[in-house]
């Protein structure tokens, strides 16, 4: 007998949409959806079948809803890696699309350095600069800070 949460039974549905949410996104595009680090608050519930699933479809949208911030605005949901221990619920190359209350962020298809920059944009604007030097570190080793906030 056949799943109905089989990743190839999803795919086979022309045009599917598959929304979920995320504890963390880091800046290549993993999904963090179960845990943070290493407190687990919750099983997959069939996120990452739907998710890929609805990649590899044909007119799919893999979509992760979330607001860019977390403990009053304390804590970015967009961050440079996934805290350690933290359980990655979707792989970054299944990443389609992100959306935050500043807009959406498409990953699909992308470099790596391209999928920070697209989170960067959608992420709040008061951890952006943090977020661009991660980025700097992780994808722009030889770039100084400097020349990556557009000052040398």
């Amino acid at each position: 007998m056949t799943s109905v949460s089989h990743i190839l039974n999803i795919g086979r549905h022309e045009r599917m949409v598959a929304i979920n949410n995320a504890f963390q996104i880091d800046l290549p595009g993993q999904v963090a959806a179960e845990s943070r680090g290493d407190k687990i608050y919750n099983g997959t519930g069939g996120q990452p079948e739907f998710h890929i699933g609805a990649v590899i479809t044909p007119g799919g949208k893999a979509i992760t809803v979330r607001p860019s911030t977390a403990a009053g605005g304390t804590i970015s949901r967009i961050v440079g890696t996934i805290n350690d221990g933290s359980y990655i619920s979707v792989p970054r190359h299944f990443a389609g699309h992100v959306v935050t209350e500043f807009g959406v962020a498409r990953l699909g298809g992308k470099s790596e350095r391209q999928r920070a920059e697209e989170l960067i944009a959608v992420a709040h604007p008061d951890f952006q600069a943090e977020l661009r030097r991660a980025a700097q570190r992780t994808f722009y080793p030889a770039v100084t800070e400097d020349e990556a906030e557009g000052r040398g």
